[in-house]
């Protein structure tokens, strides 16, 4: 029996590493990704080209985002909550308010800026930002109505839609990818990929888990 705790305990000691691993590895990407945005902040004309219009929705967006991408795994991270269910709330609710704060000024850039490059990556835009608020939407009011099993698959697919914004920005960054088209041509399809991708994996998943 004392064997048996011991080995549970190792295993519980491994996850637990592996959650932290992966918030490590998902904080640096992050870092990553935003690191490139920073000419943004000289807030001139030069650095922010057709954006310096709407400069400030452009900013909040990518802050939002940020947050958003750092605060959706500490949602899955159980020891880190200790059991502690409001934490979960207040966590949750930060993560839904970064995701509404920056998908709104998404809808706003998609609605305008984005048709300067063309009508696809315009479209492919609007589609995205419309998953991104329906998963993430679904997912609260499950927790509302305390159907907790459906919030904690919505909420893996929100973050998902969320992550999307690294895997397709990384991706588009790739020598083998620039060499694919210009940014015009190739990036609406790495933007639809970037979440559908890892959607159609994550159902295919839960179906096969279902079965079993």
């Amino acid at each position: 029996m004392l064997q048996q705790k011991e080995r549970t305990a190792r295993k519980f000691s491994r996850t637990e590493i592996a959650q932290v691993f992966l918030w490590l590895v998902i904080l640096a990407l992050t870092r990553t990704f935003m690191h490139a945005a920073d000419h943004f902040l000289e807030l001139s004309p030069e650095a922010l080209g057709k954006y310096f219009a709407l400069r400030w929705v452009l900013i909040l967006h990518i802050t939002a985002g940020g947050g958003a991408l750092v605060l959706g795994p500490l949602q899955f991270w159980k020891r880190l909550q200790g059991g502690n269910w409001r934490l979960h709330r207040v966590l949750g609710l930060l993560y839904l308010l970064a995701i509404l704060a920056s998908g709104a000024c998404a809808l706003i850039l998609a609605f305008t800026t984005a048709y300067k490059i063309n009508w696809a990556y315009a479209f492919s835009l609007q589609v995205w930002v419309a998953v991104w608020f329906t998963t993430t939407i679904i997912a609260y009011r499950s927790a509302l109505k305390k159907r907790f099993v459906s919030h904690k698959e919505w909420m893996v697919r929100s973050y998902l839609v969320t992550f999307a914004f690294i895997v397709s920005g990384l991706l588009l960054k790739t020598d083998y990818v620039q060499q694919l088209g210009t940014f015009d041509e190739i990036s609406p399809s790495f933007f639809w990929m970037g979440w559908s991708v890892p959607l159609f994996g994550y159902e295919v998943l839960l179906s096969l888990r279902r079965k079993n």
